[in-house]
């Protein structure tokens, strides 16, 4: 299973490497292309790209540094390192768009012309190279945040690249040459949009809010209903990263037990979490007529 979990790692790596240079390559045909038409839409674009090579290579590298075994500084190790990553990807790309929100106003203000032809192939080459970036990242979408901001970005390429077509087409037959405002403000409004769910889950896991899907008084209540269990408090359950659940609390029993006789209630514990709510990192402090204050959250003073 460890063989199996390393080797997808691997291929993870290697699919992710092969989008960043696919990515960087659009990114500088994107900018040339963008300069030459006198398309905004086109330099978005590319600046979308430049920030989503940006965001892969630094997926790329937590994805190797977040393998490294934990130590006595980081006793977690580096899996958060991805969420870091997440969030930063996350503010940069809202702000670019922010950037673009702007320069798309002004340009609709004022229209300036541009050359369609250039634009249209330029944003062809790269709907192609996005769609197979999207295709190879699309199974391991699942697998970390990271990987997901970094999808989520190649889709939005991908839209964006279509959009540009589009605005090419029009530009060519029509001369509308506001649309290509409209085209960047579109783009950015829908990046922002998909973004903020990233940003939002970053948020949280690092705010150690209690994760989406778990009730802790649901969890509390079914600890409660195993033998030998008196109450259940000063309860923590968190996410180290976005797949990875941690659970701490203390656990009184009904009695005063054998070592023996807490450690197999400690395992039933344990069982539970893992087949109920898919926690597998859990830390219980029994005791017996230990705590005064027997709260499931345990207030600071």
């Amino acid at each position: 299973m460890e063989h199996h979990h390393h080797h997808n790692k691997e291929i993870e790596g290697r699919k992710l490497l092969i989008t960043v240079i696919l990515n960087g390559t659009i990114t500088l045909a994107e900018f040339i292309g963008g300069i030459f038409s006198n398309s905004l839409a086109l330099i978005s674009d590319a600046i979308h790209n430049l920030s989503d090579t940006v965001a892969l290579v630094i997926t790329y590298f937590t994805l190797k540094i977040s393998r490294r075994a934990s130590d006595n500084t980081h006793t977690f190790g580096y899996k958060r390192i991805q969420i870091i990553a997440a969030l930063f990807n996350s503010v940069t790309l809202i702000a670019i768009c922010l950037y673009l929100l702007y320069e798309a106003y002004g340009r609709f203000m004022d229209p300036e012309p541009i050359k369609s032809v250039p634009m249209f192939v330029v944003a062809f080459i790269g709907l192609l190279a996005n769609l197979i970036s999207v295709i190879l990242l699309r199974k391991h979408s699942d697998d970390n945040l990271n990987i997901k901001a970094a999808y989520l970005h190649l889709i939005g390429d991908t839209l964006s690249s279509v959009a540009v077509i589009i605005g090419g087409i029009l530009i060519f037959f029509y001369e509308i040459y506001w649309i290509d405002a409209v085209i960047t403000a579109l783009i950015s409004l829908y990046i922002i949009k998909e973004t903020y769910a990233v940003l939002y889950e970053t948020y949280k896991i690092l705010m150690q809010v209690t994760p989406s899907g778990i009730n802790l008084d649901e969890v509390v209540a079914k600890i409660k209903t195993l033998e030998g269990v008196e109450n259940v408090h000063h309860v923590h359950i968190w996410n180290l990263t976005d797949q990875e659940i941690h659970f701490e609390g203390h656990v009184e029993v009904c009695e005063d037990i054998p070592l023996s006789k807490g450690q197999l209630i400690m395992d039933a514990v344990q069982e539970l979490l893992v087949h109920e709510f898919h926690i597998h990192h859990v830390t219980t402090q029994l005791e017996y007529n230990r705590c005064s204050n027997k709260d499931i959250i345990h207030q600071e003073n």
